[in-house]
């Protein structure tokens, strides 16, 4: 009996898939613009916070695509976090200040900036409709690269 728990066991978390990759936190806002400058990319930055269920469902799209993505850089800001942030500038701030200085006060809020710290578009706020989510996004880093031409 204790084998054929196992075997259940064993098969049941073959079927589990792997959690969806982490975006990466903004940490250098000068230094990933300088990277996106030469490499002709915008920036999709996610703005979280800590138990905003809509906020793991964005991520649940953007961090597949930040992974195979070569189109943008993906970066997350949490609003209500004090972790250490330097802004497009190169002065220092904080994810919670910078996120103020941005009037974001909603999440999940996508925002494309260009390699300036320029918003590209309207903001994508929410998560209105979860199936095209991907697209809205896509859509977004395409109008940022037209804009770049």
């Amino acid at each position: 009996m204790v084998r054929g728990l196992l075997a259940i066991l064993a098969c049941t978390s073959l079927g589990l898939s792997a959690a969806p990759p982490a975006l990466p936190q903004a940490r250098d806002l000068a230094a990933d613009a300088r990277l996106m400058e030469a490499d002709g990319l915008p920036m999709v930055v996610l703005y979280s916070q800590a138990g905003c269920h809509y906020c793991e469902q964005a991520r649940d799209y953007l961090g597949p695509m930040a992974q195979s993505s070569t189109r943008a850089l993906f970066r997350q800001i949490d609003l209500d976090s004090d972790a250490p942030l330097t802004d497009f500038a190169g002065r220092p701030s904080t994810h919670r200040e910078f996120t103020r200085a941005h009037e974001v006060r909603f999440t999940p809020t996508v925002v494309i900036y260009d390699a300036r710290g320029r918003p590209v578009g309207e903001p994508i706020v929410g998560m209105t409709l979860p199936d095209f989510y991907a697209q809205y996004v896509d859509n977004a880093i395409d109008a940022a690269h037209e804009k770049n031409r």
